[in-house]
C-alpha cells in the first residue's frame, strides 16, 4: 500500500541565546501542538519514514504541528560549541518563542519527555496539556550501578565517535537494532540512513553522552523548583 503524500509544511530558522540557529516546522490544521525535539530527526525526511510517519500524519491531521530538529541535528546547525540538557530546554524555549503561542499542550517522547517536563516546570502558565511517551527520569548511567552495564553504555558513545559517518552501515545498524528492535528490514535500512544524513559525526557522541549522563540530575532540579 503507497503511503499517503507528505502534507505541506513550512520550515522556518529560529536563533538560539547562543547564536545556533534551530530549524523548525509548521503543518496540519486544528489546534496547536508543540512536540518537544528528541534525537534523530530530519524535517525534510519524517514523513517519508516506515518508522513513524504515521504518528506524524495523524497528529497533523488533527493539528498544527510544530515541531524541530535539536541542535546537531537535521536542518539545524551541526556545528555547534555545546551539546547540552541545558541547551536542549533553551532551544525548546526558543522555538515556542518564534510560534508565537502563548499557551499549548506540549508533545515529550523518548529523549524529549525529560525535555517537555523541565520546560513545563519552567513555564507552567504556558503549557495547557503535559503528554510524555517512552521516556526516562534516569539517563542510562544513572540508573544502574552495574560494572557492564556502565561499560555497554560507554561502548556505544565511542561506536558513535568511530563508525557514524562511514559508508558502511555496521556501526550504524548496532544503533539502529537498540532503537527498534523489531523493525522490518525496510525501517532498518532506513533508519541507517537517517542517523547517516541528518548527523554529523561528532554530534551522536555528544547527544548519547549527554542522554546517558544528564537526565536524571536535571529532572529532579526540575522537580525541586516545582516544590519550592
Amino acid at each position: 500500500m503507497p503511503r499517503p503524500s507528505m502534507p505541506r509544511q513550512q520550515i522556518r530558522l529560529c536563533t538560539a541565546s547562543d547564536g545556533v540557529r534551530i530549524a523548525y516546522a509548521t503543518c496540519g490544521a486544528g489546534p496547536p501542538l508543540i512536540k518537544a525535539a528528541n534525537w534523530l530527526s530530519h524535517l525534510e525526511l519524517d514523513f517519508t519514514s516506515p518508522v513513524w510517519s504515521h504518528l506524524m500524519l495523524e497528529l497533523c491531521s488533527r493539528h498544527t504541528l510544530i515541531r524541530y530538529d535539536q541542535r546537531g541535528c537535521g536542518l539545524s546547525d551541526h556545528d555547534v560549541a555545546e551539546i547540552s540538557f541545558d541547551a536542549w530546554l533553551r532551544d525548546l524555549e526558543t522555538v515556542v518563542d518564534a510560534s508565537g503561542l502563548e499557551r499549548f499542550p506540549l508533545l515529550g517522547i523518548s529523549q524529549g519527555a525529560s525535555i517537555a517536563i523541565a520546560y513545563a516546570v519552567a513555564h507552567p502558565e504556558r503549557v495547557t496539556h503535559l503528554v510524555l511517551h517512552g521516556g526516562y527520569a534516569r539517563g542510562r548511567l544513572k540508573r544502574t550501578c552495574d560494572p557492564a552495564m556502565r561499560e555497554e553504555a560507554e561502548m556505544l558513545v565511542k561506536l558513535a565517535e568511530l563508525g557514524w559517518g562511514k559508508q558502511n552501515p555496521a556501526f550504524r545498524q548496532f544503533f539502529t537494532t537498540q532503537f527498534i528492535p523489531g523493525g522490518t528490514p525496510e525501517q532498518h535500512h532506513w533508519f541507517n540512513e537517517l542517523e547517516r544524513l541528518t548527523t554529523p559525526r561528532a554530534t551522536p557522541r555528544a547527544s548519547c553522552a549527554c542522554s546517558t549522563r544528564s537526565t536524571w540530575s536535571i529532572c529532579c532540579r526540575a522537580c525541586n523548583v516545582r516544590r519550592s
